[in-house]
């Protein structure tokens, strides 16, 4: 198990001054998803649960279901990219196969 404190035999791990993330919101009205990519991702997302995005402003109620974090910005953009291709959602559908199962399951069972 790696630990953040320094020990006698083991080296320092250096942990980045900012992450970048790629984010996955889930509409609870219809089930639709938006991705996108934040350096902040707790203050992103209270913007979009507040109303402060347009693109997200109607898919309120959502859900946060999936998020990576990246190092370097460009990578975290290259990513989101990636995320929004077809080929990108079917690694997110792969990726989210027992959520995507247990809220098929949840909808089924509500009669949604």
């Amino acid at each position: 198990m790696l630990s953040l404190k320094q020990c006698k035999h083991d080296p320092v791990i250096q942990l980045p001054a900012m992450f970048f993330y790629i984010y996955i919101l889930e509409s609870a009205k219809d089930g639709k998803r938006y991705i996108g990519y934040t350096n902040n991702l707790r203050r992103r997302i209270e913007e979009h649960r507040d109303g402060k995005s347009f693109t997200t402003k109607f898919m309120r109620p959502f859900t946060l279901i999936y998020f990576e974090g990246c190092v370097d910005e460009a990578d975290a953009k290259r990513r989101e990219y990636y995320l929004k291709t077809t080929q990108g959602r079917r690694f997110i559908g792969l990726r989210l196969l027992e959520y995507v199962r247990r809220t098929k399951n949840r909808r089924l069972a509500s009669g949604s």
